[in-house]
């Protein structure tokens, strides 16, 4: 689980990917290209702007992003229900039929 919709990671996993291929240095023990094994890890929507959780949600898909609050700290997401369905095409889950264990509420 990476919090706070991974961090910096997903923005720069276009780096990171590309330092993999083009330097030798730069693969670790990694044997696939590090967005492969980002990919297996799941974010949260604590991201408090549509474009960065549409951008999460593209990139990973809807089965590894988790809803988020902060709750209880001050800058807790006020309405994390709404900020989900504030993203375009996620008025039912962006996943097609909405399933009784994808409905939110």
């Amino acid at each position: 689980m990476a919090v706070h919709g991974g961090g910096y990671l997903p923005a720069y996993s276009g780096r990171i990917d590309h330092a993999w291929g083009a330097r030798q240095d730069s693969h670790g023990d990694l044997l696939l290209q590090p967005t492969t094994y980002l990919r297996q890890v799941y974010l949260d929507t604590v991201v408090f702007s549509y474009h960065q959780l549409a951008y999460l949600l593209a990139l990973f898909g809807p089965d590894r992003i988790l809803m988020g609050t902060d709750y209880p700290y001050d800058m807790a997401e006020y309405n994390p229900i709404g900020h989900i369905a504030g993203v375009d095409g996620m008025e039912h889950g962006g996943v097609g039929p909405v399933e009784p264990d994808q409905r939110v509420g």
